[in-house]
């Protein structure tokens, strides 16, 4: 298990940090874009990218290239909502996600307002429909970024984090107990468990506000929406 798990880490460490740090932040842009994050969650992008962080320098430019990629993804959703949103909604992928979660999106926005945007981050599969609704919505752009941004530094700091510690801690066990690699793996597994028993309850706590709140006044804002 060490040898495999050392090799492992070792060759996503080989590629240069310019590199990986840029590979990390474009993948992560692209995952709250164009919606690839339904098929592949940026949260396995960013822990790959972390367990490589050997200093901290390196993790603060992953923090930074992740966080901005996330940025500048978003803002391309919330420009497609707002020029092409109808479209996108009525093609083909649009279809394949239902018209059910589309609603779903539209009603927590509409609900919640900004703070619907900084949770959605954290929850799945609206993290990547939630900037397209927005956009749509008629949101402001400047408080569509004041919501996201603070969201998308506090869950690239956590992914970073605990998966630069693991590894760290791995490597400095993995020579001392033969047992080190199950016990990165396990980190890891009970993190990630954590992190959807986490999602699950904001979902579901969420999911009951909206219910009790269908017949209380929209969360946006006159100031959030322009004319």
């Amino acid at each position: 298990m060490n040898e495999f798990l050392t090799w492992l880490l070792d060759a996503v460490q080989s590629v240069d940090p310019v590199v990986r740090t840029l590979l990390a932040g474009v993948a992560v842009m692209l995952e709250t874009s164009i919606l690839v994050g339904l098929v592949v969650p940026g949260d396995t992008i960013v822990i790959v990218a972390g367990t490589a962080v050997s200093s901290p320098l390196e993790a603060v430019m992953l923090g930074v290239a992740v966080v901005i990629g996330a940025l500048i993804g978003e803002s391309i959703g919330f420009w497609l909502g707002r020029f092409l949103g109808p479209k996108i909604r009525a093609s083909r992928l649009g279809q394949r996600i239902g018209d059910d979660t589309w609603v779903r999106s539209e009603r927590y926005l509409r609900k919640r307002g900004g703070p619907a945007i900084f949770l959605s981050r954290f929850l799945p599969v609206l993290h990547s429909l939630v900037p397209l609704t927005v956009g749509m919505s008629g949101f402001r752009y400047r408080r569509f970024l004041a919501w996201t941004t603070p969201a998308c530094i506090v869950w690239a700091a956590l992914y970073i984090s605990v998966s630069a510690a693991a590894a760290g801690t791995y490597r400095e066990l993995a020579d001392k107990i033969h047992y080190a690699g199950y016990l990165f793996v396990g980190v890891i597994v009970v993190f990630l468990v954590l992190v959807f028993v986490g999602k699950k309850i904001i979902e579901r706590l969420e999911h009951r506000h909206m219910h009790e709140d269908d017949t209380a006044p929209s969360g946006l804002l006159e100031e959030d929406v322009e004319d």
